[in-house]
């Protein structure tokens, strides 16, 4: 078990729930609060999104992450801010046969714009998505080479990735990028389970990626929806760091809906409930051997 845990508030995300619950926060603004509530209540890390603020719907324009990453350092200095680099990979085919007419809701950009925003602002984390993975009928598509050029982006810029994985392949192509040296060996990965298609949020599956991982790395991990809070108890007891937040779920139980920080609050209950301990921001950092502070 992990005696001491840091927790990672994903406070937004980037699928359709802003319509859902009043608590998904859409501006800037509104996601930086957020941020900072979910950090009080015991997240060293936020990973955030953006969102279009006329819509709620997902974005990744650099001037709303700069907007909402200029937000978050004007009220703290000392939480550890991971920005997604994930957005710019989906593909919706056309039918069977014209499939690529592509389908509304199609993004797919390179895979150096898909992360212009971190290499512009420079937070202390950014993702990096280990691999393509279906999505009910969206397709999250990245290949090796366009991840090789990401992670050599992340290391120019000076970026710690978070290495994304959803399903056993995800390591093993991260374990391709180490032997590469595009990765450090001590990396920080995060287990995402319960995505349809890909991990499920359940114990034997957490086990099996928990035991394919490189030796000496960190880990978090997360489950969605009713599967988070059981997830987090099963990722203190692996020894990895829990996350939580309205990215993955928009519930504190049976139809009562929550903010981020009620999820972080119930997180750091769960976590010391098993006898470990919440790590501060200032620690987390010492751990994932980041700098003190990234000025805006």
């Amino acid at each position: 078990m992990n005696p001491a845990v840091f927790i990672t508030c994903a406070v937004t995300g980037s699928g359709d729930s802003a319509g859902k619950s009043p608590h998904v926060p859409v501006t800037p603004a509104q996601i930086a609060a957020a941020a900072i509530e979910a950090h009080r209540a015991g997240a060293a890390i936020v990973h955030l999104h953006v969102r279009d603020p006329k819509t709620g719907k997902a974005s990744r324009d650099p001037h709303l992450f700069r907007e909402l990453y200029e937000r978050v350092r004007e009220q703290s200095t000392d939480v550890i801010v991971n920005l997604t680099g994930g957005m710019g990979g989906d593909l919706l085919f056309g039918p069977a046969d014209r499939p690529l007419e592509f389908a509304a809701g199609t993004d797919f950009v390179g895979p150096l714009e898909r992360m212009a925003h971190i290499t512009a602002l420079r937070p202390e984390i950014g993702t990096l998505d280990c691999g393509s993975l279906n999505f009910d009928e969206l397709l999250y598509g990245t290949t090796p080479e366009f991840l090789r050029q990401m992670a050599r982006a992340y290391r120019d810029c000076g970026v710690r990735p978070e290495v994304e994985v959803f399903e056993l392949g995800h390591i093993e192509l991260a374990r391709e990028l180490m032997k590469e040296g595009l990765l450090d060996t001590r990396a920080l990965f995060q287990l995402c389970l319960g995505i349809r298609f890909g991990a499920p949020a359940t114990p034997a599956a957490m086990f099996a990626m928990q035991q394919a991982l490189p030796a000496g790395v960190t880990w978090s991990a997360f489950g969605v929806g009713r599967m988070q809070m059981p997830m987090v108890a099963q990722t203190v007891l692996l020894g990895g760091n829990p996350r939580v937040g309205l990215e993955d779920n928009l519930y504190l139980g049976r139809g009562v809906l929550a903010t981020n920080g009620q999820l972080v609050e119930r997180a750091v209950q769960i976590v010391e409930s098993l006898g470990a301990r919440v790590m501060s921001s200032a620690e987390a950092r010492t751990l994932l051997a980041l700098p003190a502070m990234r000025p805006a």
